[in-house]
C-alpha cells in the first residue's frame, strides 16, 4: 500500500512538472517572440515567418485573386533586419500602442491578456467587457470619434505604431495615413468558418509579442470545437433554425454560408437558409421569412435593448411575431448584448458558441453546461 502512495506521489509530481515546463516553454517562446505561426483556417491573412521578421499579407478572404493585399514585416523592436521585401510597411513589435476601430478586434486583446496596449478606440457604443469599459471610463483607453470625424490630435497622442481598421469603413483615414500611422486591415469578421476568425488572435499574438500563448489558446480553442461538433450523433431530422428579425421594413438575416450558418449547421441544426450562397448580411420580406421559417424549431435573435429579452417585448415591437412556432413555443434562443461580451469575444470563443448552440437545440447532450452568450430564453 506505502508503495502504491509513493508512486501515485511521483506521478502527480511528475505531471505537475510537465505541465509547468510546458508553462514555461510558452513563456520562453513568448519573452523572444520566436514561435512560428501557421494559418490553417483563416483566409485574410498569411503569415511567411523569416529567421529575423514574419511577412504578413491581409486582403479580404472573399476576394479573388486580384483583390488588393496590404503587406507589413513585422520586426523585433529595435532591430533592421536586412533584405525586407519591396512593398511591405515595417512595423516593431511588440508594438506599444495601438488603436482599434471596432470592438469585435478587441477579442484577441482580451483573450491574451493584453489591453495595455490598446490605447484607443473608435466605436464603444456597443461594449459589454467590463475591463475595457473600465478603461475608457479611466481614460486608459481614450476614445478617438467616429468614422469621417476623427479626433486627429487624440489619435496622433497615443503615438500609435498602427490602426486597426476595417476595410468596410474607408472614410476618415487620409489625415492618418499622411501622418504616417500604419494603417493594418483586420479582416477577421468577414472569416465564413468560425475557427478561421478564431485563427486571428495568432494576428494579435504577433503585433504584442505573445505568439506562442495565442498558439497556445487557438489550439485548445479547435480541439473543443471538434469535440463539441463530434459528440453529435447522426440526427435523420435536424431541428429548423430561425435567425434574426425585423428592422424597419426587412427583416435582417445573414446567408446560408456565414458565419453564424455555419454555426448552427456545425450544432445540428438546420439553417432556414442553408440553400443561400451568401456570406454576409441579407434583406428579406416578411412574407417570404414566415413562408420558409414560420414553422422553425428555434429562433436566433440578438437582444441589443438593456432590457433583458422578454416574449412579451419580443411581440410587441411586431405582433406578427406570436405567429411563428418557435415564439410560440418558446424556444428563442437569445444573446442579451447589453449583458455579455458577444462584440468583443465571441468570435474568440466558437467552441464556446457551438455548445451554446448545442445546448439549445439538443439539451440531453449537455445536461450541466451553462450557457455564456446564447441560451434559450424563459
Amino acid at each position: 500500500m506505502k508503495n502504491l502512495i509513493t508512486l501515485a506521489c511521483a506521478v502527480l509530481l511528475l505531471a505537475a512538472c510537465n505541465k509547468n515546463a510546458g508553462n514555461n516553454s510558452v513563456k520562453d517562446e513568448n519573452a523572444k517572440d520566436t514561435a512560428k505561426v501557421t494559418v490553417k483556417y483563416a483566409h485574410g491573412f498569411s503569415v511567411e515567418n523569416r529567421k529575423d521578421c514574419r511577412l504578413v499579407d491581409i486582403r479580404s478572404p472573399h476576394e479573388n485573386d486580384s483583390a488588393t493585399t496590404y503587406r507589413f514585416a513585422l520586426v523585433p523592436r529595435g532591430t533592421k533586419p536586412d533584405g525586407v521585401p519591396e512593398g511591405y510597411t515595417v512595423i516593431e513589435t511588440p508594438v506599444k500602442s495601438i488603436i482599434c476601430m471596432t470592438t469585435q478586434q478587441l477579442g484577441g486583446f482580451i483573450k491574451l491578456g493584453a489591453l495595455d496596449f490598446v490605447k484607443g478606440m473608435s466605436s464603444v457604443k456597443r461594449l459589454s467587457d467590463k475591463e475595457v469599459k473600465q478603461r475608457v471610463k479611466d481614460g486608459r483607453i481614450v476614445k478617438i470619434g467616429k468614422e469621417g470625424n476623427f479626433d486627429d490630435e487624440m489619435i496622433l497622442a497615443t503615438q500609435p505604431d498602427a490602426i486597426l481598421i476595417s476595410l468596410s469603413k474607408r472614410g476618415g483615414f487620409d489625415k492618418l495615413r499622411d501622418a504616417g500611422v500604419p494603417l493594418m486591415p483586420y479582416m477577421g469578421y468577414e472569416e465564413v468558418s468560425p475557427l478561421a476568425q478564431a485563427e486571428w488572435i495568432k494576428f494579435v499574438g504577433m503585433l504584442t509579442g505573445k505568439t506562442a500563448e495565442a498558439n497556445a489558446i487557438f489550439g485548445e480553442v479547435e480541439r473543443n470545437y471538434k469535440d463539441a461538433k463530434a459528440m453529435l450523433p447522426k440526427y435523420e431530422k435536424m431541428p429548423a433554425v430561425l435567425y434574426g428579425k425585423m428592422h424597419g421594413d426587412n427583416w435582417y438575416a445573414m446567408g446560408g454560408k456565414s458565419f453564424i450558418a455555419t454555426l448552427i449547421n456545425d450544432a445540428g441544426g438546420m439553417y432556414f437558409m442553408g440553400a443561400d450562397d451568401r456570406t454576409g448580411g441579407v434583406l428579406l420580406d416578411f412574407e417570404e421569412v414566415y413562408a420558409n421559417a414560420g414553422n422553425a424549431d428555434f429562433w436566433i435573435i440578438q437582444n441589443k435593448e438593456k432590457e433583458v429579452f422578454s416574449y412579451k417585448s419580443l411581440v410587441s415591437d411586431d405582433p406578427r411575431y406570436a405567429d411563428f412556432i418557435a415564439c410560440r413555443n418558446r424556444k428563442v434562443v437569445c444573446c442579451d448584448m447589453s449583458h455579455t461580451p458577444l462584440n468583443e469575444l465571441s468570435a474568440m470563443e466558437p467552441d464556446i458558441l457551438l455548445k451554446d448552440f448545442i445546448k439549445a437545440f439538443h439539451p440531453e447532450l449537455l445536461k450541466d453546461y451553462k450557457p455564456k452568450y446564447y441560451k434559450l430564453a424563459e
